[in-house]
C-alpha cells in the first residue's frame, strides 16, 4: 500500500498500475446547404439590417415544421456559421439557451441573428416567441454574444428589432 495526500487527507492507495480516463470534446462542423441559388457575396457581405436575412431565409415559409436558426456573426456582421439549433413539430420548436449559444461559443461568435419560421405562415410573434428572446438576450449578454435581432419568417417577416421588441 502507498500513501498518498489527496485534498481530502491521506489515502492509502493499492500497489499496481492505475488508468486515468477523461473525456474529450471534439468539435464537429459540417458543411450545409440552405439555399441553391444564394448569391457568392454573401461570405463577404456586412449584414445590416433584418430584410437582408429575411431574403436570404425566405425559403423557410416552405417547410412545414418550424425551424430554428441562429445565423452566427463576426465582428463585421459577417455570416460565420449558421446552426440549425431545432427542427420543431407544426406549430413549436424546443430551444434551450444552451444549444443555442454551445455553438456560437464554438464559432467564436460576436453576435448572433435568431431565425425561425411559422408553418402558418403568419409571422406574428407567439408570447413563447417573446419570452425566449428574451432569456436569450440575458443570456447572450452574460456570455458576451450580443443578440442583434429575432426574425419570424411567414408570408413576409417580423423582425423584433423593427417592432422595437428587442
Amino acid at each position: 500500500m502507498t500513501i498518498l495526500n489527496t485534498l481530502f487527507g491521506p489515502k492509502e492507495i493499492p500497489e499496481g498500475r492505475k488508468t486515468i480516463r477523461l473525456i474529450a470534446i471534439r468539435s464537429v462542423f459540417e458543411r450545409e446547404k440552405i439555399r441553391e441559388d444564394a448569391p457568392k457575396y454573401l461570405s463577404t457581405t456586412r449584414f445590416t439590417s433584418p430584410q437582408q436575412i429575411f431574403e436570404i431565409f425566405c425559403d423557410l415559409k416552405l417547410e412545414t415544421k418550424e425551424h430554428f436558426i441562429t445565423l452566427h456573426l463576426d465582428g463585421k456582421n459577417r455570416i460565420l456559421c449558421i446552426d440549425r439549433v431545432s427542427v420543431g413539430s407544426l406549430n413549436q420548436s424546443i430551444v434551450h439557451p444552451r444549444e443555442v449559444f454551445k455553438s456560437a461559443i464554438y464559432s467564436s461568435a460576436a453576435a448572433i441573428v435568431l431565425i425561425h419560421n411559422h408553418p402558418s405562415l403568419d409571422p406574428t410573434p407567439s408570447r413563447e416567441d417573446i419570452e425566449i428572446t428574451r432569456r436569450l438576450k440575458e443570456c447572450g449578454e452574460l456570455l458576451g454574444i450580443k443578440l442583434l435581432d429575432h426574425i419570424i419568417v411567414g408570408d413576409s417577416y417580423v423582425s423584433f428589432v423593427e417592432q422595437g421588441m428587442l
